[in-house]
Formats: C-alpha cells, structure tokens, sequence
C-alpha cells in the first residue's frame, strides 16, 4: 500500500498530472502562448486536421477594456475520429471538436490544456470507441508535444 501510495504522488507531482482529476492535459511550453499555438497549428494543417478557429482571448479582454495576459484557444478536428464518437453518443458534440488553450502566466511561462479523449469518452459514457479514443490520445500528446517542445539536435 505503501508503495502504491508513493507511486501515486510521483505520478501528480509530474508535469500534466495537475489536472488529471479533471480531465486536463497541462503542458509548459518552450514557447509563448501565440507561438506555441502557430506551431500546433501548422503541425495540424501538416497532418490534414481542420482548423475550425482560432480565438484570441486576450483581444477580447481588450475590446472590453481590461487586460489580460496572451491566452489563446484554438479549435479543431478531424470527422473520422469525432463522428465515431457522436456516433457513440452525440452528447460528446458538446466538447467536440477538440480545443487546446495556450496562455501565458504571471511570471511569463507558457502553457497549454486540452481535455483528455478518453476522459471525454468516460464523461459521456463512450464504451465502444476505445481504439479511436487511444488513437486520438497519442496523436494530442505527440502534436502538442511538436508545439510545446524545442527541437534537440
């Protein structure tokens, strides 16, 4: 039991895990927030995702006239992976197609969040599409991982 407990505080200390209880995905960035985004933003456009939008929160704030640090979302999908799972249960359509956020902090680091596929799945009671779900979930790890992480040589 020890040990299982040891394992398990590793495991929330770890980079990501901080919002593993609610289903998020968090990653630092190398980057800023606007680069991190154009970066997966290309990889996706490379990899024949669609680009749904892209919205500037930070504009937003702006035009309301209040500030708030670089804190971007962009939107976008692929229909054969999301359909199968609106297939499953079209609920799913409310968190579909997937997002990720990229904003800056207070001290000027970098991060993005996206909602985990398979918590997705479990939230709306999706059984049938695990091969599709762990498909997507490799693919967002890898293309956020693309955005988020300098090239080592």
């Amino acid at each position: 039991m020890r040990k299982i407990m040891l394992l398990l505080a590793i495991l929330l200390a770890l980079p990501g895990a901080a919002g593993a209880e609610n289903g998020l995905v968090i990653k630092q960035s190398s980057f800023s927030a606007v680069e991190t985004l154009d970066r997966l933003q290309a990889v996706l456009e490379k990899k024949g995702l669609t680009i749904f939008t892209r919205i500037d929160h930070s504009a937003g704030a702006g035009k309301a006239g209040m500030a708030l640090p670089p804190t971007q979302l962009l939107i976008f999908g692929n229909p054969k992976m999301g359909t199968p799972l609106m297939g499953s249960a079209r609920s799913v359509g409310i968190d579909l197609p997937m997002k990720v956020l990229a904003w800056e902090d207070e001290d000027g680091k970098s991060w993005i969040a996206y909602n985990r596929p398979d918590y997705l799945a479990g939230r709306h009671g999706i059984t049938d599409q695990v091969e599709i779900v762990n498909k997507m979930s490799g693919a967002l790890d890898k293309f956020t991982n693309l955005a988020t992480q300098a090239e080592t040589k």
